[in-house]
This record gives structure tokens, C-alpha cells and sequence, in this order.
């Protein structure tokens, strides 16, 4: 038995009207052709579902049990087409972006600003951890995208990613105390007996900044370490010590001064990935443009 959606809003539309003319006049089709598609669904459930009566039709048994099921099916296709239709046209959905907390602080609030400002009916969930956690996650299928600092060796090749900008470090320091330099610059190995304020391990930036000071010829001398992006702020502020950041996170941070390193200086790559040849939603695809034009109309980091 094989009967079609189509037949079916036809007999619902008879069985609403009680009328076969005003029917085919609702439905916007001819008589002939209403009434062949409703012979053709009788004929498939092997019974007649009307009686024609003077001036209308009244329904059989067989018709009275199909109504209800068929008004049920047709509202659950009309559901199903305009739930389909919300995610194509971003009315609706949920997308999952993972960052790096200095991203997170700086670069991702815009971005979502604007996104949110284009598609406020999308659901938005950001997961906060270390490069290598977003690079898992995206290989376990627990995000979409996410914005990383692409190392120097590549990612695993099950991912694709587009670089986004390359962003220099500075080195934060209390804003009303001494510069860490006499200079406008300053070159790394001047920091040997200066306190830093480290950030915890498998934090991205804790190892570049090891690794810059063991070429540097010096090992650093800790304040305090083990913090988050703003923890560590907040302990630069509070005078404990300086720290390497990325410069983007010293925006509206007026109680921090941003000293540059000499060249050739430090910096790092940011770039947004995602699964190679993964099928995007649409609300993914969506929030990786905007990102990308977002980094192109406002980022402008050395």
C-alpha cells in the first residue's frame, strides 16, 4: 500500500469542506483531478472513505478512522518542513564554538556580538580551554569550530584550518610602576631577574614564553603561576609581577602597560578550524564567516 502525502491533504480538505468542489477550489486544483487522486488513495486502502449524498459527501467508517491520522501526519510534515526551514534560513539552530581563554577575552565577545546581531535565534555555546583541548574536541565531534593558536607543526590532518591574523606578545606590567625597560623596547633576556606571573601548564603561552627564555639564555623567575588568562591579569595589576600576553588582551585594560619585545620580537598565529570535509550546519557555516570578516574589518594586530 503506498499512499501519498499529497492524497492525503486532498482528503482532508473533502473531508473538512464535505464538498468536492469547494475543495478542489481551496486546494487550487480541478475537480477531476481531486477526485481521481481520491479514487486512487480508496483504491490503496482497499476501502471507500466517502459517501456522496445530495449537495455533498459524508464520510464512511474507513473515513472516520483515517481523519485523525491524517491531519496528525499532515501537521507533523508541515512541522517537520518549517523546522527544516528555521535552520536553513537561521531562524533557529545551535552552534558550538571553543576558544582559547585570551581569545575568549578579547577577540570572541565581537564576535559573537555581531552574530548575535544577525541571527539572534540561534543558540550560541562557547567551550573555554587550551588549543590542544579545542583540537580534541573538534576530532571528538563536541564542536563545530573553534579558534586556536595554530602550532608551529601543524594540526592533525583530519582538521582544516584558515589563518586568521598574527598576533605579537607583549609583556604586561603594573601600569603605575616602574617599566620593565628603559628603553621602547625590550629585549627578553632583560627580564632573567624580573618576577613573572606564569600561566599554568598545558596553558599555549606558558611554553612559548619557556621556550623564548631558554634561547634567551635564562631560566624565569616565578611570582606566582598557575592561573587563567584573567587570573593572571589581575596579578599583573595587583603588582606580583610581569607577564608575556598577546596584545589584544590589554584592550581597556588601563591598570596594565604593554611593553614591546625588540625584534624580531614573538608572536603567534591564530587561526579557526574545523573537521576536514565535515558537512556544517548551517549555523556554523554562518559563524565562520562572520568570524573571518570580523578579523578582516576590525583586527589589525602586527
Amino acid at each position: 500500500m503506498k499512499v501519498q502525502l499529497q492524497q492525503l491533504r486532498y482528503f482532508v480538505a473533502v473531508a473538512e469542506t464535505r464538498h468536492f468542489t469547494q475543495a478542489a477550489d481551496e486546494l487550487g486544483v480541478s475537480q477531476p483531478t481531486l477526485s481521481k487522486q481520491i479514487h486512487t488513495l480508496e483504491t490503496s486502502l482497499g476501502a471507500p472513505l466517502f459517501e456522496r449524498i445530495r449537495g455533498g459527501v459524508t464520510l464512511t467508517v474507513a473515513g472516520e478512522t483515517l481523519l485523525p491520522l491524517a491531519q496528525r501526519m499532515i501537521a507533523d510534515a508541515d512541522a517537520a518542513r518549517d523546522a527544516v526551514a528555521d535552520i536553513i534560513g537561521l531562524r533557529r539552530g545551535d552552534v558550538r564554538l571553543g576558544a582559547t581563554p585570551s581569545l575568549c577575552s578579547s577577540l570572541v565577545p565581537g564576535v559573537l556580538r555581531a552574530y548575535r546581531a544577525e541571527h539572534p535565534g540561534i543558540s550560541l555555546h562557547v567551550t573555554e580551554g587550551s588549543s590542544q583541548d579545542m583540537i580534541a574536541d573538534l576530532l571528538a565531534h563536541s564542536l563545530d569550530i573553534a579558534l586556536i593558536v595554530q602550532p608551529e607543526h601543524g594540526v592533525d590532518p583530519a582538521l582544516e584550518t584558515t589563518e586568521l591574523l598574527r598576533e605579537s606578545l607583549v609583556v604586561a606590567s603594573v601600569a603605575t610602576g616602574p617599566s620593565p625597560t628603559v628603553a621602547r623596547q625590550l629585549d627578553l633576556v632583560e627580564l632573567r631577574h624580573t618576577p613573572m606571573v606564569m600561566f599554568r601548564d598545558g596553558y599555549d603561552i606558558r611554553d612559548v614564553t619557556l621556550q623564548a627564555c631558554e634561547r634567551a639564555g635564562f631560566t624565569p623567575k616565578f611570582a606566582v603561576e598557575g592561573g587563567e588568562m584573567d587570573a593572571v591579569l589581575a596579578f599583573v595589576e595587583a603588582g606580583l609581577g610581569v607577564a608575556l600576553v598577546p596584545s589584544m588582551v590589554l584592550t581597556n585594560r588601563p591598570l596594565l602597560r604593554a611593553t614591546p619585545l625588540a625584534p624580531p620580537g614573538m608572536r603567534r598565529t591564530i587561526a579557526l578550524a574545523h573537521r576536514r570535509g565535515a558537512v556544517m550546519s548551517h549555523a556554523a557555516t554562518a559563524l565562520r564567516e562572520v568570524v573571518i570578516e570580523h578579523c578582516a574589518a576590525t583586527v589589525h594586530i602586527g
